[in-house]
């Protein structure tokens, strides 16, 4: 996570190793230009610079500020005025993901608005991350850490107020990002409950955590069944944040799936190391609590962490077996690598318990999700005012969510042999029948279901977002959190 701040400075009198400006594509007869600034357009006139969304030009600074070279990136508009928020935070994160190593950079907008200047910055701050954390090297071969620190050209009290925010989301999201990239040997269901509790320790939250033991006698089936197969038991993580000035509840499910392997239905092995990220879920929700209290929303937030290991040993759940689940309901496990939704399941019980206004859960949860809407997109399902709420607070903060229905249908498909649900329906439309089988467990609850299998994790990187952990996601929850209080925009 950069420093972020702003300096009333002029491009001229910049004091950093580089300086950020955004590139206009020129016509078929003219070449690209930096807007606000004739004199650098000038100097390009020949470099012949692409000004496609995200490309980088990282050039010496002729003199023409104090900075030591320039890097300009193509945000994909003739006209600044014209490109949007989330094309600005896309540009400016690919600019700083390109600066590893690099220890300071102030970016500027010339002549852009109060708006587009906060999402290049917010976009800036979220690129500068690196996961360097099991690289070793020194010298020339040292791993290279993200930019250190970063400056927004502006000074008013608008500005102020991004980098602000842009420093705050940053960090949160990176929290998530941290957690998903550690190795599953490191972070198995009983560390990720002590780092929820020692990321906790300094705020208000309340946390409690459930061993293997006291979710056996809880009835939490699913939980137990899902990690039985692991010599690292499971863990169910409660964390509370109540401001006594709340304005609404809100309780949050992430799935914690640590390590993937599927369980007997053994997953094939080409893309099984992506499973180290099957947790993304429950490091997002425990991100976005943690930025709750951070910021001190009025809002109540109680936050579930469904935390298992899925492993084939032999102790495991056998396809086939019959587990009772938190609230008495009976599930036949037809496919062993359904897991996620058995231990959300457990947790979304508990979480409907106290009756709050809005329950959401994040879960990397099915590959159906990916075929449908490719890997950048993420699913919303439940309630219409679940889903109405999510997409709200995805419009503000530009992460693509796609709102997924749940057709009556598929419910019989869910209908058990021997039991009263199985776990898995038909092939077509599973991420759906998924839905719809965490729906037996959330009552009349207004809920939204969002899916993240798809752009949780990232194979190639995209603007702010490099390869592994994106943080999708954790900027939506948190965004609906505040609304929620009613500090949303401020």
């Amino acid at each position: 996570m950069p420093i972020v701040s702003v300096a009333d400075t002029a491009l001229r009198d910049v004091d950093a190793d580089v300086l950020i400006l955004p590139l206009l594509p020129g016509s078929d007869s003219a070449p690209s230009t930096v807007p606000g600034s004739a004199e650098i357009s000038e100097a390009i006139t020949h470099l012949e610079a692409s000004a496609a969304r995200g490309d980088v030009h990282r050039i010496p600074s002729f003199g023409l500020t104090g900075a030591r070279s320039l890097l300009l990136v193509g945000v994909g508009e003739e006209d600044l005025s014209a490109v949007t928020a989330e094309n600005l935070r896309l540009a400016f994160g690919a600019a700083t993901r390109s600066l590893a190593g690099v220890g300071s950079a102030a970016l500027a907008v010339p002549g852009g608005s109060a708006e587009q200047r906060a999402a290049a910055l917010e976009g800036a701050a979220l690129g500068a991350y690196a996961f360097t954390a099991h690289k070793t090297g020194s010298g020339a071969s040292a791993p290279k850490p993200a930019l250190g620190s970063l400056t927004l050209l502006g000074g008013d009290g608008a500005d102020s107020a991004a980098a602000e925010r842009a420093g705050a989301l940053s960090e949160i999201v990176d929290i998530t990002r941290d957690l998903v990239n550690t190795p599953p040997n490191l972070l198995y269901p009983s560390e990720f409950a002590r780092r929820a509790e020692e990321l906790a320790a300094d705020l208000p939250l309340t946390v409690t955590v459930l061993d293997e033991e006291q979710l056996a006698a809880g009835g939490y089936g699913g939980i137990v069944g899902v990690g039985q197969g692991s010599t690292r038991p499971p863990r169910l993580v409660r964390l509370e944040y109540a401001p006594e000035t709340a304005r609404s509840s809100v309780a949050l499910v992430g799935k914690g799936i640590t390590f993937d392997t599927g369980g007997i239905s053994l997953k094939p092995a080409p893309g099984m190391d992506d499973m180290t990220s099957d947790m993304t879920g429950a490091a997002t929700v425990l991100a976005a609590t943690l930025g709750a209290a951070k910021l001190g929303l009025d809002v109540k937030v109680t936050t579930f962490l469904a935390l298992a290991e899925n492993m084939p040993g032999g102790g495991a759940q056998r396809p086939g077996d019959v587990v009772t689940m938190r609230n008495g309901k009976t599930v036949e496990v037809l496919n062993t690598d359904a897991e996620g939704r058995m231990v959300m399941a457990d947790a979304l019980v508990d979480a409907v318990t106290d009756a709050p206004d809005l329950v959401m859960d994040v879960a990397t949860l099915t590959g159906a999700a990916v075929v449908a809407l490719g890997k950048r997109t993420a699913g919303v399902m439940g309630t219409e005012l679940g889903r109405d709420t999510v997409m709200e607070a995805a419009g503000v903060t530009g992460e693509p969510f796609w709102p997924l229905p749940f057709p009556a249908e598929l419910r019989a498909d869910l209908t058990g042999r021997v039991a009263d649900l199985s776990n898995i329906g038909e092939r077509p439309g599973g991420a759906l029948t998924a839905g719809i089988f965490l729906q037996e467990f959330v009552g009349q609850t207004q809920w939204a279901h969002l899916d993240i299998a798809g752009p949780g994790f990232a194979s190639s990187p995209l603007g702010y977002m490099g390869k592994g952990a994106t943080g999708m996601s954790v900027r939506t929850v948190l965004q609906v959190l505040e609304a929620r209080a009613g500090t949303a925009g401020e």
